[in-house]
């Protein structure tokens, strides 16, 4: 083969980036394409090499078109081992024209594959710094990174500068890629939401995501897993990129094997990505639920850990096969012991899941909880929480579980439980109202309780006015019918006269926000059983006239209220007639 000349230069170190530059562009690699097309030996292996060398000879030549390309780091780094690997090129593509093949055929095959792929690692980037635009700007002078953009810079300056940060985080040295990390943990800090779906749209994720492999180096892998987390948690674009990218598996890895402050990171961005129901699914896939699990039990060495993969659970467990999963795994131990030892937020997961799997998990997964202690910690926890979240939790838990006959008989026998709901119902938020409201609805305590809880039954006529949610408006008459049952509560509301007049103004067909079986229900159970000044008052307040139009809608229990309180009219009169 022909000499090259000049002469190459003995080292990299010999040459200025500009001479380096020119040797591979005018002088190497014209005649590295010459003689990929000239060898004797691998013919198809040179015919590919002649392809890559060629988009080479053009990607240097567009990036030696701009005049900043001096001051690119990343470009200068670049171009030693390029030069280094395009020389080995040239003394393989000599031993190929030999058709004795010196040092063997299996050895030179080894070679020319070893030196094929460094020049595909070279071409990529390349390629990756050409399509970023990084060539064509200048940075600030001295800078190893673009500076950090201010509150007002444009999109196009935030564009250029998260292409530069992943630029540096593929091709950069380990010094540049803890310094690029480090400046986009600044920029995600900065506003979240705003900037979370910036890097998502101009960032290569997917090379971000690889730095979570456990073969990356444990300072680039940790602020990956930070970057990782705040883009799952700051927005929904952000979140939907970092699992479309295939975070999820790296994530529950790091949860189970990362250190502690790792672990946290991957929590987070794990009970993010479960928010939506598709993500959820591929859990199991990755073998997450055991893990997850795991990082709920006491001893996994952070609340933080433990309230983070609850919520997690919460998430998935909305999902059939996964709930069964999770009970088959241990979840409801684990869940049980957070609801006495966990942190609030802990707690409030666990009570949502618990909810979850109760609700939807059939009397097996119920009975479970039941026998864990479920029960009594919900209604511990009930007792204890000053969070009104924490208590409407807890609540829905419960009624999920009274729907199991053991469950029920336990609740029903006990007077202090429903003094607690009780006061829920009298002192609550609206929804802790509703909750505790349906509760007692699935439960059949005596008359000695429902006796005791003469004192929130204002405060149900009161739900009963409540037009959203609607569902509202039935438990709370329900659970006033089954206390009117009792004569002594009767005589109780029936003296209310506030709560009689509101009975009564929600009987009116114009009140078009209350359904009317509902005042109906509970106007009949107040009419009933007796007690003719129960009757009096409700018709002093101007019931009849409106029971009547509701009787001729046929709105089912009208007619009888209305037969009740007028019935109870006529005896009155024919009683003061006859004593005249």
């Amino acid at each position: 083969m022909t000499p090259l000349s000049p002469p190459l230069p003995s080292s990299a170190s010999a040459a200025t980036p500009a001479e380096t530059l020119d040797l591979i562009l005018h002088h190497l690699l014209p005649v590295l394409v010459v003689a990929a097309l000239s060898v004797k030996s691998f013919v198809g292996r040179w015919r590919l090499l002649h392809s890559k060398l060629s988009l080479l000879q053009s990607s240097l030549a567009d990036a030696a078109s701009s005049p900043h390309w001096p001051a690119n780091p990343l470009f200068v780094d670049l171009l030693p081992p390029l030069l280094s690997t395009l020389r080995s090129l040239h003394s393989l593509s000599a031993r190929c024209l030999d058709p004795s093949l010196p040092a063997g055929k299996l050895l030179l095959q080894s070679d020319l594959d070893i030196a094929a792929s460094a020049l595909s690692l070279h071409l990529h980037d390349l390629d990756l710094l050409l399509r970023s635009g990084l060539l064509h700007h200048l940075p600030s002078a001295g800078a190893i990174v673009l500076p950090l953009p201010g509150p007002s810079a444009s999109r196009a300056d935030l564009d250029l500068f998260v292409r530069d940060l992943f630029a540096r985080l593929q091709i950069g040295s380990i010094d540049l890629k803890n310094k690029a990390l480090d400046s986009l943990l600044q920029l995600l800090a900065s506003d979240p939401p705003k900037l979370a779906p910036v890097v998502a749209a101009e960032g290569d994720l997917l090379s971000l995501v690889r730095l979570l492999d456990p073969s990356a180096h444990s300072l680039i892998r940790d602020q990956a897993a930070a970057a990782v987390s705040l883009l799952a948690t700051a927005s929904d674009a952000s979140r939907r990129a970092v699992f479309e990218e295939g975070a999820l598996g790296p994530l529950l890895r790091l949860l189970d094997s990362g250190s502690l402050a790792v672990r946290e990171r991957a929590a987070a961005a794990i009970e993010a990505i479960t928010t939506d129901t598709p993500n959820a699914w591929a859990v199991s896939a990755y073998g997450g639920v055991p893990i997850l699990i795991a990082a709920c039990r006491s001893g996994s060495g952070s609340p933080a850990v433990q309230a983070l993969a609850a919520g997690s659970l919460k998430n998935i467990s909305t999902i059939d096969d996964i709930r069964s999963a999770m009970a088959e795994e241990g979840a409801v131990p684990a869940l049980v012991d957070l609801l006495l030892s966990g942190t609030l937020d802990a707690q409030k997961n666990a009570a949502l899941c618990v909810w979850s799997l109760a609700s939807a998990g059939g009397e097996e997964i119920r009975a479970s909880i039941v026998r864990e202690g479920g029960l009594q910690r919900l209604i511990e926890l009930l007792i204890e929480a000053s969070d009104p979240e924490a208590t409407e939790h807890a609540l829905r838990a419960i009624d999920a579980l009274s729907t199991s006959p053991a469950a029920a008989r336990a609740l029903s026998s006990s007077p202090g439980f429903f003094a607690q709901l009780t006061d829920l119902i009298r002192r609550g938020s609206p929804a802790t109202q509703q909750a505790a409201a349906a509760v007692f609805c699935n439960l059949s305590p005596g008359d000695d309780v429902k006796r005791s809880m003469a004192g929130c039954m204002a405060s149900l006529v009161k739900m009963l006015e409540s037009s959203k949610p609607a569902s509202a408006q039935e438990v709370a008459a329900r659970v006033l019918v089954s206390l009117l049952a009792v004569r002594s509560n009767r005589k109780v509301l029936s003296r209310d006269e506030k709560s009689v007049t509101r009975l009564v103004q929600m009987l009116d067909p114009k009140n078009v926000e209350v359904g009317k079986k509902f005042p109906v229900s509970v106007v009949l159970a107040l009419a009933g059983g007796g007690g003719r000044g129960s009757r009096r008052r409700i018709t002093e307040a101007g019931a009849c006239q409106h029971l009547q139009k509701l009787a001729d809608a046929e709105v089912p229990g009208a007619k009888k209220a209305l037969q009740k309180i007028a019935g109870s009219r006529l005896k009155s009169f024919f009683s003061m007639a006859w004593w005249e």
